[in-house]
């Protein structure tokens, strides 16, 4: 996974592919676009960690999937949130939120010992 400054924190592939997915269902190829398009290309993700992150979220069973014709008329596979994907979605993202603010505190210049 690619961004502008070097490697993700660990785990946010994760947050990132159940947001992505919360709008609705995707293949692969239009969930490194929309990633990459929300962030202004800052955040490439690759296939070599994109298509093995959704079969681990399809295992826990967070997502599911089915094949289907893309715009294109390829055949491709679909992927889309479960149930206890929105459940997890939800959880990581308020353990994210307070992670930051937490971050935010700490590198607050204002706060400076």
């Amino acid at each position: 996974m690619d961004t502008a400054g070097g490697e993700l924190l660990r785990g946010t592939l994760d947050i990132l592919l159940l947001r992505t997915l919360s709008g609705g269902s995707k293949h692969g190829y239009e969930i490194s676009k929309w990633i990459g398009h929300r962030t202004g290309d800052a955040i490439q993700v690759g296939e070599g960690s994109l298509y093995p992150a959704l079969r681990r979220l399809e295992r826990k069973g967070w997502l599911e999937s089915e094949w289907g014709l893309s715009d294109t008329n390829r055949e491709v596979k679909f992927y889309r949130l479960t149930r206890s994907g929105r459940r997890q979605l939800a959880r990581q993202v308020e353990a994210w939120n307070t992670y930051v603010s937490l971050m935010a505190c700490v590198l607050d210049p204002a706060e400076a010992d």
